[in-house]
């Protein structure tokens, strides 16, 4: 008897659209918080417009890999997206500093590519 589901491609995409929807939302009402918490950030009027753009960009993202019965291209974007923004969070909290939240989601997302490979 296996206590842990197994996590199906279909399990996954959910998650993932589920995420990147969540924290579009959190970017479009409240940039300047989550900029603090995830790049140590203070909230300007430029970066929280570019906030609400790269939300804007995170719920496209979620509603195009809405987890279909079979669909290779979401489980491929959601690859090349986790793999590539975690490797620029990292770099980011490297070369830049962070915010509270930064490592985490470096990761969840590198966590995230790991699962996306192994399907």
């Amino acid at each position: 008897m296996n206590p842990v589901p197994a996590l199906t491609p279909h399990k996954l995409l959910v998650v993932a659209a589920v995420v990147e929807l969540a924290t579009g939302v959190a970017l479009l009402l409240t940039p300047g918080l989550v900029c603090n918490l995830l790049l140590g950030m203070t909230a300007t009027d430029a970066n929280n417009l570019i906030a609400r753009c790269f939300g804007i960009a995170l719920i496209a993202l979620a509603i195009a890999c809405w987890p279909r019965a079979d669909n290779p291209a979401a489980l491929r974007s959601m690859l090349y997206y986790n793999g590539a923004i975690a490797l620029y969070l990292a770099y980011i909290g490297v070369w830049v500093g962070g915010g509270l939240l930064l490592w985490p989601a470096v990761v969840l997302h590198a966590v995230m590519t790991a699962l996306f490979l192994r399907r």
